[in-house]
């Protein structure tokens, strides 16, 4: 059985979220300043957010650690 994922894309910002768990949780920093990390309240990654798509060449891709638990 596959996972889903909801992927929201935003032009106009800019902007891509990637969620793959719908529950409650806020928004980390990561190390990557273009990159905020969705976690519960126990640290679990549920998504993930970048902020400014386009500037990223597409022959070197984004690399971000998302942290899993606390």
């Amino acid at each position: 059985m596959a996972d889903k994922v909801k992927v929201w894309f935003d032009p106009e910002a800019d902007y891509l979220e990637v969620q793959f768990r719908d529950a409650p949780g806020f928004m980390r920093a990561t190390a990557n300043d273009a990159v905020m990390e969705r976690v519960d309240e126990e640290g679990h990654v549920l998504g993930f957010s970048v902020l400014g798509v386009s500037r990223f060449n597409k022959d070197r891709p984004l690399e971000a650690e998302l942290m899993t638990g606390t």
